[in-house]
């Protein structure tokens, strides 16, 4: 009958579609296996590089002071070798006025053109300014977003990674709200896995730290060599990172140096920033992802490949989020029917749907299980155990109600991110939860 050889069509179809889906995850099923490798550190440097912290802000009136001032008052470096520059950026509010009373040096710019209304152009603006500094230049510029505040000793440690050779690096990601409500430590939990899972393996394994987001560090030398900040899409931390990797630099984590973010403490929020990876995201890899593809054909250097499966995961989020969950219902339906009665079969007998069915509840139910327990549950527990201070919480107990609850959070993550993946790139103003110093 014309429904079973449909039915295999859709079921080969399927085969494949999970062949898709499984390869990119064996980094990341290894990236939890591995997480008790011992981290990377650098030697302690007793030459102190000038660092310039860079903050676009665009109406950030509510957080740019004490950002500015936490930088400026905490940290154990020598004031003389760090400044803080805000790139007040068509603002219409007192952004830049708060961020000069609390030390920075302010750099404005207006630009008209609602299409570079994003944190590209004002980055890019004040990264040009700094690397042409000719007196007492800078050796290192720090991005940071407005509301983010850093461990006191980021500079020092960023510092002690560059004399020993590093040109690009990230810090952990921790968040200041981490503890607000279940979206903040989802979202900090999720973002954590990053830091302490993937970074550390990838450094111990030598291969390149994802360098993008807050506190992604880079060397004046490295930004004058590659032609400055030369993105032009509105995922433009990623694209820095792809090119750079392109130009043969490699990016490194250094683990010690945390920033501190705003999480999102909605569902809306939650949504709103999924969606604008999502878009983002998917513009940038259509363009990028096939050719790091080749150069790891063409190099033989494994960091392409494990970029390429990695961000490889934001198109298949649309796959499990549209195929997956439709297909499995077609499939469920069809085979409750074949081996139950109400079809007139031809091909296979009813034992053998009975066989399928049970197969598939058995095994798929096992492998689903799994999954859960390992990125979900053992994971969210892990971190909460072990990093719950870097994360941003002063007891465990602050975030153990996010474990039984974070695997619907992948969930949530993976349809919202989906969403976004089909849907125009757009940037706005993303609410924040001010956190006085």
């Amino acid at each position: 009958m014309w429904y079973e050889i449909l039915y295999r069509v859709l079921s080969i179809i399927n085969y494949a579609v999970l062949i898709m889906i499984a390869i990119p995850l064996i980094p990341q099923i290894c990236y939890v296996l591995f997480a008790f490798v011992k981290k990377k550190t650098w030697e302690k440097s007793e030459v102190k590089g000038r660092i310039a912290f860079l903050i676009p802000a665009h109406n950030e009136a509510d957080v740019i002071y004490d950002t500015v001032k936490s930088v400026i008052d905490k940290q154990n470096y020598p004031r003389d070798k760090f400044d803080v520059f805000v790139v007040a950026d068509n603002c219409t509010d007192n952004t830049a006025e708060l961020a000069e009373k609390a030390g920075a040096i302010v750099l404005i710019h207006n630009d008209p053109d609602p299409a570079h209304h994003m944190a590209l152009y004002p980055l890019k603006y004040g990264v040009e300014h700094i690397i042409n500094i000719t007196e007492n230049p800078y050796d290192l510029v720090v991005h940071l977003d407005a509301d983010n505040h850093i461990n006191d000793d980021f500079a020092s440690l960023m510092n002690d990674a560059y004399q020993g050779g590093v040109d690009l690096a990230r810090p952990y990601e921790g968040a200041l709200n981490a503890t607000q409500n279940f979206f903040t430590k989802a979202c900090t939990v999720f973002y954590v896995f990053e830091s302490r899972y993937g970074s550390r393996v990838r450094e111990r394994l030598h291969l390149a730290a994802h360098v993008n987001g807050s506190g992604a560090t880079m060397s004046v030398r490295m930004l004058k060599a590659t032609g400055g900040y030369d993105s032009v899409t509105i995922s433009d931390d990623a694209e820095f990172y792809f090119n750079r990797l392109f130009d043969g630099y490699k990016g490194h984590f250094v683990e010690d140096a945390i920033v501190y973010e705003d999480m999102p403490s909605s569902l809306k929020d939650t949504y709103n920033r999924n969606k604008r990876i999502g878009s983002g995201g998917v513009k940038l890899l259509k363009t990028k992802l096939l050719k790091m593809l080749g150069k790891f054909f063409t190099t033989g250097k494994l960091s392409f490949l494990e970029v390429f499966l990695t961000y490889s995961f934001l198109f298949l989020t649309v796959v499990l989020s549209t195929w997956i969950p439709l297909f499995y219902i077609y499939n469920f339906l069809y085979l409750g029917f074949a081996a139950y009665g109400g079809l007139e079969l031809s091909i296979y007998s009813a034992g053998y749907y009975q066989m399928i069915l049970w197969n598939t509840i058995i095994i798929g139910g096992s492998i689903l299980i799994g999954l859960f327990v390992l990125f979900g549950y053992l994971q969210a527990l892990f971190l909460v155990l072990t990093d719950y201070k870097k994360i941003g919480a002063k007891r465990r107990r602050e975030l153990i109600s996010v474990v039984l609850l974070f695997p619907f959070f992948l969930i949530l993550y993976s349809v919202t991110i989906s969403i976004g993946a089909m849907s125009k790139p757009t940037w706005g103003k993303v609410s924040r939860n001010p956190k006085k110093s």
